[in-house]
């Protein structure tokens, strides 16, 4: 059953639902999204908070889209790391026999 957590987001204030387990979760993206639209809105007060949400979260899909492509890079040389390593067992078993 979810419950109610309050987040401050550009001195707004939202109420969202969050299973048990989730709220740490939750405020942590609210902290990180609420310093993202403070630095993009920078000393603009009057800018529309609709276009400043925009590109926040444009901000941080561009790097959420980096860090898996750099995660999927990861997982290629740890997987070719691993097919090199067991050829070499299955070669010093094969040597060994």
């Amino acid at each position: 059953m979810s419950e109610p957590v309050n987040v401050k987001i550009l001195d707004r204030e939202y109420t969202v639902g969050v299973e048990p387990g989730e709220r740490e979760g939750l405020t942590a993206a609210a902290h990180l999204l609420d310093a993202r639209m403070r630095e993009i809105r920078g000393g603009n007060r009057m800018a529309a908070i609709d276009r400043v949400a925009v590109l926040a979260a444009l901000n941080l899909a561009h790097e959420l889209l980096q860090l898996r492509g750099q995660s999927e890079q990861r997982d290629q040389a740890l997987n070719q790391t691993l097919s090199e390593l067991n050829r070499k067992l299955d070669g010093l078993f094969d040597a060994a026999r």
